[in-house]
């Protein structure tokens, strides 16, 4: 088991259940899923790009990533409907709790000028997304190797009914938010 699951277990769940006054453990929120995304708009003109980003994700997060494709034709971006624009990878279980360690504990910590994430990434319904500028935070990607210094979206979906509850959730998890 890994140690962000128990300490999940042995002290965020006491502490959110103190906190909200939940009647059942089960109240408690939990992180079910981790996705983390690169859109490579410039994979239109240049189908090598894609083949960088998957390698790059599949490193960062240890799975196969999923191309995705562009849902209509945008004629000024010379995109049409069906052309792969990015890649995705949907982490859950032991594989989550490992990425979400890392990114916590040596990632983000890496970010130049780093003073916290935003508190404001929430969606209204108890999910949070950050924005990262550069794979390069990841010590899995080699330097060296980088063609084009790309960004991610990493959306982390919890149970949470409500902001506060993901909030504190992921606060008792370690996520430095900006005081």
């Amino acid at each position: 088991m890994n140690r962000l699951q128990e300490k999940y277990k042995e002290t965020i769940v006491p502490a959110l259940i103190e906190k909200f006054n939940y009647t059942s453990i089960m109240q408690a929120p939990k992180i079910s899923k981790i996705v983390v995304n690169i859109g490579a708009g410039d994979a239109v003109a240049n189908p090598k790009v894609l083949d960088d980003a998957v390698n790059e994700l599949a490193q960062i997060t240890g799975q196969k990533p999923l191309i995705t494709r562009a849902k209509k034709s945008i004629a000024s971006f010379k995109l049409r409907e069906g052309m792969p624009i990015g890649c995705k990878v949907t982490l859950r279980g032991e594989r989550m709790y490992e990425f979400f360690d890392r990114l916590v504990t040596i990632a983000l910590p890496r970010v130049r000028d780093f003073r916290g994430v935003n508190p404001r990434g929430f969606d209204g319904r108890g999910n949070y997304t950050l924005g990262v500028k550069e794979q390069l935070i990841f010590p899995e990607i080699n330097y060296d190797n980088v063609s084009k210094i790309r960004g991610m979206d990493i959306v982390i979906v919890t149970t949470a009914n409500t902001d506060q509850e993901a909030f504190e959730l992921l606060k008792q998890f370690g996520m430095p938010f900006k005081r």
